[in-house]
Formats: C-alpha cells, sequence, structure tokens
C-alpha cells in the first residue's frame, strides 16, 4: 500500500485506506454515507452451507464495525467447477444468501473465475449517517474496553484438521464464526463509542493494537476476563497453533507487556488469528456497564490507559 499514491483530498471521503479501519466511507448526501467493504477467503470448514455463511457474516462484520447497516452484497467466487461441481458451490452460495437475508440486506450478483482452489467471499454496501460513523480510533484513557464474541477460533479449527475435537466443539466453533455481529451493533447504536473495530485476522492484540495507536494510547488487558472458547489453552498445549496467530505475536512483541505469570500459551492464545470475530468496542464507564447489561455476550476485558512506554499491558 505504500506503493501506492495517497487519495486526492475530497470532502466527501469520510473513511479512506490511510488507517487500518475496517471499511472505506464515502458520503453521498448530508443524511447518508456508504459503507464499503470486500473480503474473502478459502474454506475454514468442511460443510459448503456453513462455510457460506461464515464468509458472509466476516464480510458483513466489516459493515456493522463502522456503525453501519449492510444493505447489498455482491459474491466473490473462485471456484473449481469441473473437479467438485456445481452442488457444492450452490451450497455455499445458499449459505451465504441466508446470512444476508438475516442482516436484511440483498444479494444483487456477483463475479466467478474458475480457480484451482474455492475461494469465497463478499463485497457489501452499507449506509450510515455521516455523524455516526464509527472509528478504530478515538479511545479515551478511562474508557472501557469491550469484547463480543469469545477468542480461540483459530486455534479451535486447527485442532478440527488434527483430529483432536469433539462434534459438539465443532459445531460451537461454527456457530460462533456465522453468527452476526448485527445485535452487538444495534444495541451500541444506543451509546457512544469512541472506536469500534471487530476481532479477525490480527487477532485480539493485534486489533487492540491498532486501536490504541491510532488513538494515542495504551491498553490494559486482563487475561481473565477475555471470554474462550472451551479447550483453548489445551488444544493450544497440544500444538493446534496456526501460522498466522504466530507471525501475529512476532510482529506484535515489541508492543506488547506481559505480566511473569503469564505463559507463552497463553500470550499466544491472545494473538489467535480470528475468522468472524466480534467486536471490540472502547465505551465511557458508565456506558459500558449499561451496554454489557443489554448484551449479555459482551464481556469487559480492560481498559484505556494514558499513552506507556508499550502499547498493550496483559495482567
Amino acid at each position: 500500500m505504500r506503493q501506492l499514491p495517497k487519495n486526492p483530498t475530497n470532502p466527501n471521503l469520510i473513511v479512506g485506506n490511510e488507517h487500518s479501519d475496517d471499511a472505506g466511507v464515502y458520503q453521498l448526501t448530508e443524511d447518508i454515507a456508504i459503507v464499503q467493504t470486500v473480503d474473502y477467503f478459502t474454506p475454514i470448514v468442511d460443510n459448503p452451507y456453513c462455510f457460506g455463511q461464515i464468509a458472509a457474516a466476516n464480510a458483513l462484520s466489516d459493515v456493522y464495525a463502522m456503525g453501519g447497516k449492510p444493505i447489498t452484497a455482491l459474491n466473490i467466487v473462485g471456484f473449481p467447477i469441473k473437479k467438485i461441481g456445481h452442488d457444492v458451490l450452490a451450497e455455499i452460495l445458499r449459505g451465504a444468501s441466508d446470512k444476508i437475508h438475516e442482516a436484511g440486506a440483498i444479494t444483487i450478483g456477483g463475479h466467478s473465475i474458475d480457480d484451482q482452489e474455492p475461494k469465497f467471499g463478499l463485497s457489501v454496501t452499507g449506509i450510515v449517517h455521516p455523524k455516526n460513523v464509527w472509528k478504530n480510533t478515538g479511545a479515551k484513557s478511562g474508557d472501557i474496553l469491550i469484547l463480543t464474541k469469545p477468542i480461540g477460533i483459530g486455534i479451535v479449527t486447527t485442532a478440527i484438521k488434527k483430529q483432536l475435537v469433539s462434534k459438539e466443539l465443532e459445531h460451537l466453533a461454527e456457530q460462533t464464526m456465522a453468527t452476526l455481529n448485527k445485535e452487538a451493533a444495534e444495541v451500541a447504536a444506543d451509546f457512544h463509542p469512541t472506536a469500534v473495530t471487530d476481532v479477525t485476522g490480527f487477532g485480539l492484540l493485534g486489533h487492540a493494537y491498532e486501536m490504541a495507536s491510532g488513538s494515542d494510547v495504551s491498553i490494559e488487558i486482563l487475561l481473565d476476563k477475555v471470554p474462550l472458547l472451551p479447550q483453548t489453552k489445551e488444544l493450544a498445549e497440544m500444538g493446534a497453533i496456526p501460522g498466522g496467530t504466530r507471525a501475529n505475536y512476532k510482529w506484535l512483541q515489541e508492543h506488547l507487556s506481559f505480566s511473569s505469570e503469564i505463559d507463552e500459551t497463553e500470550q499466544l492464545i491472545l494473538c489467535d488469528a480470528v475468522t468472524s470475530g466480534g467486536l471490540l468496542l472502547a465505551m465511557h464507564k458508565e456506558e459500558a456497564d449499561m451496554y454489557c447489561k443489554q448484551l449479555p455476550a459482551a464481556i469487559q476485558i480492560g481498559k484505556v490507559i494514558p499513552k506507556a512506554e508499550k502499547t498493550i499491558y496483559v495482567k
């Protein structure tokens, strides 16, 4: 991205690619701005219908993270149709369509190419009032940090590939990824979050780092408050740690400070590469308490502190 020219000055561009936000936002009228995003990846589960649901939930999440409402989606398909067949692709598309419908949006088309490895995702357009756009910057010292889904998805899905996971845990992981961030965003719209993002490939600490560095603050996270999928640590200790998780850990190390009792496995878990994770929000203390009462899945995991030597402190 450093090789590309910067966007020309445009008064209608609210959020562009200059920062690490989840989507672009462009103002159309005094009351309407569009939110645009795109995301796709290779299959993370064996069930094609479930894969379609997860891919759709993941792409939709970027619109929710900006405070927007999804309205339209375009399918993006790379598929070896002669090798795998039409029925599998139809199930992927059906899963995505059902999830788009659940979000209150509609699928209006897409594009496909013949590819040796299946890839699927969506380009999603949403709308938001220009004054109500959320960004992943703006967190203030004293704000509470809130997470709306458990982490550990990368570790659990890697363990599934190694056949280390029960069907019950496999189903729970699939349902966690396929759950929309719709309710979490709609409830948050009644409050005034100072910074919002969703937790995906960079892991909890990676996205917290982007929030903190962009807000010129530091963040303190309490390990025992962070929600995990069942057996996450046990599976990590068995070696089910994806390469993306280790890459996140290496990238972030110089910006992190861990209490001495936190072992390396726990540090890696906090950097676990997530697919279709929850929202990460910073809110004033009073609003954070009310938000978590209204959304039981939301957990207070730490707080924003004045800028310090390290960007993230984990206790």
